[in-house]
Order: structure tokens, then C-alpha cells, then sequence
């Protein structure tokens, strides 16, 4: 389950600061990369700066991965779509690529960043920054009147993105229209996503508040570019059989009968006549209930990796929650995998052989997502108990109401009504009941919270 992102809005200190700063370094990680010397390529011969490229992305970041332009055409679009080059700046098998292997994929820290590629190719050279040139894989997109893609075609071109904007200023009328038609298609594939709210921490009083941040509509509707860019790459590969795919197999009948009694217990039964992309696009993640479901969703996501192919189609190409085939292919600053299936792509695209390098590398990187994922999980994960734990440490003691959302035989996972924060408790308990649980720990040094039953 991909876990809410944390983002400081207070900078914290003392022993949380501390304990937040100390993460990284705990799970062997460092943003540091040896002397590396960084090549300065030639850019694309290919010439699109005539493109009025923007970019959208949250404030103040530097690592810009897309820029889209949309256009009507007729009754349908045009959607051009870049991703930044990475591969100019990386030598197969050098020593910038050596790093890249072994991070994996850009791992974001409560407390700055612990980055794929040196950060003057990922925030500079290779960020596809207002006002500069810069070199980027660009997908054309044909799109029919419910955006459903008609022709596709991927160049390696020189761009120059005119503006860097936020989910908060994007003022493309076009991007949610087609955004909007997108999440239509969506449904009727049976696709669907857990829409997580974003935690943030903030001092009130001179206590830490956890807040979470719904995301906002020009999210979702920028999420079906890049979504719609990841199924166009996957079908390029199945077409030449050779790429990696990101997939994931349909939930079990048992994960989808135990989720249907949890979300009943919940007060948000599931009824069997609802897809359950549908069921998850109807609950509100600003009530602790419906969260809570939200989560306990997760159930329905596991499974999920990379399956590569070299010669033959795989027996599995979907991935069950976009509800088609789909590969990783546009954050190629922050996602290793990313730059093989780009490469892969824009040579399939255009008739040529896929890169040798490119072949060579696709059985080494389901490993490498798959311990890269788990290190980001980690460090989110830590990050969050440990500003959970500071927020409750000041009422150890303190009895909440709670709705218990797991039950085993010995204890539960219960989910608090204010703070949102789930936790674990002692008892014996029943999933779905509501109880009263008294605060018995709160260590921020070891990111533990821990509850039992009051009375």
C-alpha cells in the first residue's frame, strides 16, 4: 500500500527533529555520492521548443520528471507528453549508473531527500526546468471524444517547458476534460486506486498536529497522464515482447470477503453489485471510518512487481488496479526502471532493435524495485510513528475513543477518531466495535505507540 507522503509545514526540534533526522542514516541510507563526474550530453537533433510545455508539480520541487501540452482536435485531443532524457547522462554500466542500481529510486525523507542520480543531473541538467532547453522522450497522443487513445507516437527531442506550475494554480480547462473522461475510462476498465490523503505535521500550541491533506482534483486528473502513458508503454512492449511490466494480480476471494466484513463493520458496507473501484471512489478519507477502510483496502493491492519478458508474452500483463497492462515509464529522475522502459519504448516506437543494455538489465531490476520500494516504505512508515508518537506523547495516560479496524487474538488495530492515528492495543477485541483505549506508551526514540482497553 503506497503510505500518505510527509511533508514538515513546522519545523520540528528537540527530540523529534532528532529522531526524524537520525531515520535515514538507521536504515543505511545516505544522500551523499562519490566524486562522479557529470557529463554534459549533446542534446536530441530533434527540435520541439515550438511546444508550449508546462509542467505540474507540488511547490518547490526540483526533480521535474513531465510536461504536457494539450490541444483539441475536432471532436477529440492531441496530448503531447514529455519525460526527461535521463539516459543522455547515464553511461550502461557506468559509474552514475552503478550508483542508480544500487538507490533504486529517489527515496523522500521527513527531513530532505536521499536522491537516484546526483542531484545536478536530477535537479538541474536533466530537470525539465522552465526557460532551458533540455532533452525528453516525447509521447504524442491521438485521442478519440472519450480520450481514448487512437495513435501513438515517442521521439527524442529538444523541449523547453514555459512555465512551472502547482496542482493549486493549473488553469488547463483541457486537462480536465480530458483528466474527467480518463477516470470515466477508468471505471469501465474496473481500474481504481486507494486516494490516500497526505499527512502533515504541524505545531500547535506547542504540540505536533498530524493533518491530513486530501489531494486535490488536478491531481487525479494529472494522474491519468501519466497512467495513460504507462498503458501505452506496456503495449509497445507486449508488441515487440521484450520490456518490464508492472503488474499485479486480481484480490483473492478471501481478501474481498474479509474486506467486505471490515468495511461493514466499519459502517461502509460493500455491497456484492459494486465493483470495488467504485466502492473505493466512495468513501470519504476526511471521516477516521471511511479512512479507515480506505487502508484496510490495501488487502486488495498486494502482489504487486515486475514482471520482465524477453522473447515471449508473459502469462501475466495486467496490473489489476489500473485494470490493463501498465509499466513504470514516466519519473525517470526518480525511479530507476523507468529509464530501461523509455529506451525500450522510444526504440520500439521507431522501428529499431531494443538496446542491448537495455535487454541485459531487465532481469536484475525486479530485485532492485522491489528492495527499493520496501527501504521507501520503511522510511515513510518510521516517519510517521515517530511524529505520531510525538504528538501523543504529552497525553500518556489520556483515554480516546477508538474504532478497531484488525483484530487478533491478543490485540488490535485500532484507529483513533481525533488524532487519525492507528496504533496498536491490547485485548482481546472485535474488529468493527467501538471501544474506549487509554494511551499507555508513547516513545519517540523507538516510534512505538501502544493502547489498551480503558475498562
Amino acid at each position: 500500500m503506497p503510505l500518505p507522503s510527509l511533508r514538515l509545514s513546522s519545523a520540528p526540534s528537540g527530540e523529534l527533529a532528532d529522531a526524524l533526522a537520525a531515520i535515514p542514516a538507521s536504515l543505511g541510507l545516505s544522500p551523499a555520492f562519490p566524486p562522479l563526474e557529470i557529463p554534459s550530453p549533446a542534446l536530441p537533433s530533434t527540435d520541439l521548443t515550438d511546444l508550449a510545455f508546462v509542467t505540474v508539480d507540488p511547490p518547490g520541487a526540483t526533480d521535474l520528471d513531465q510536461a504536457f501540452l494539450l490541444e483539441r482536435a475536432g471532436d477529440g485531443y492531441v496530448v503531447h507528453y514529455a519525460i526527461a532524457a535521463v539516459s543522455l547522462f547515464v553511461e550502461p554500466g557506468g559509474p552514475i549508473d552503478a550508483q542508480a542500481r544500487l538507490r533504486g529510486q529517489t527515496i523522500y525523507a521527513p527531513v530532505g531527500r536521499i536522491p537516484l542520480h546526483p542531484p545536478a543531473i536530477s535537479e538541474g541538467a536533466a530537470s525539465l526546468l522552465p526557460g532551458v532547453e533540455r532533452g525528453a522522450y516525447v509521447w504524442r497522443f491521438e485521442l478519440d471524444a472519450r480520450a481514448e487513445v487512437t495513435a501513438t507516437s515517442l521521439t527524442l527531442a529538444r523541449v523547453r517547458s514555459r512555465a512551472q506550475l502547482t496542482y493549486a494554480t493549473v488553469d488547463d480547462p483541457l486537462l480536465r476534460e480530458i483528466g474527467e473522461k480518463r477516470q470515466q475510462l477508468e471505471r469501465e476498465r474496473g481500474g481504481a486506486s486507494l486516494t490516500l490523503p497526505e499527512t502533515e505535521i504541524s505545531l500547535v500550541g506547542g504540540e505536533y498536529v498530524l493533518e491530513r491533506r486530501t489531494p486535490l482534483p488536478a491531481e487525479g486528473w494529472n494522474a491519468q497522464l501519466s497512467l495513460m502513458t504507462g498503458m501505452a508503454a506496456a503495449q509497445l512492449m507486449l508488441g515487440a515482447k521484450v520490456g518490464i511490466l508492472r503488474t499485479m494480480p486480481p484480490a483473492d476471494q478471501e481478501a474481498i470477503d474479509a474486506l467486505r466484513l471490515q468495511a461493514e463493520a466499519l459502517g461502509h458496507p460493500w455491497t456484492p453489485d459494486v465493483p470495488y473501484g467504485d466502492f473505493l471512489r466512495s468513501l470519504d478519507t476526511g471521516s477516521a471510518s471511511g479512512l479507515a477502510v480506505m487502508y484496510a483496502a490495501a488487502s486488495l493491492f498486494r502482489g504487486a512487481g515486475y514482471t520482465v519478458f524477453d522473447g515471449e508474452t508473459p502469462a501475466v500483463t495486467e496490473q489489476a488496479a489500473v485494470g490493463a497492462p501498465y509499466a513504470h515509464a514516466t519519473a525517470p529522475l526518480r525511479r530507476l526502471v523507468d529509464r530501461y522502459v523509455l529506451a525500450a519504448c522510444e526504440a520500439i516506437a521507431n522501428e529499431r532493435p531494443v538496446p542491448q543494455w537495455v535487454r541485459d538489465a531487465l532481469p536484475d531490476l525486479p530485485a532492485i524495485m522491489s528492495a527499493s520500494g520496501a527501504l521507501a516504505g520503511q522510511v515513510d512508515r518510521t516517519a510517521i510513528d515517530t511524529v505520531e508518537a510525538a504528538s501523543l506523547a504529552p497525553h500518556v495516560g489520556t483515554v480516546f475513543d477508538a474504532t478497531v479496524i484488525a483484530a487478533r487474538a491478543r490485540s488490535a488495530t485500532i484507529q483513533l477518531a481525533t488524532p487519525a492515528v492507528t496504533a496498536s492495543c491490547d485485548g482481546a477485541l472485535v474488529a468493527g466495535s467501538q471501544i474506549r483505549a487509554r494511551l499507555d506508551v508513547a516513545d519517540i526514540a523507538s516510534a512505538t505507540v501502544r493502547f489498551s482497553v480503558a475498562g
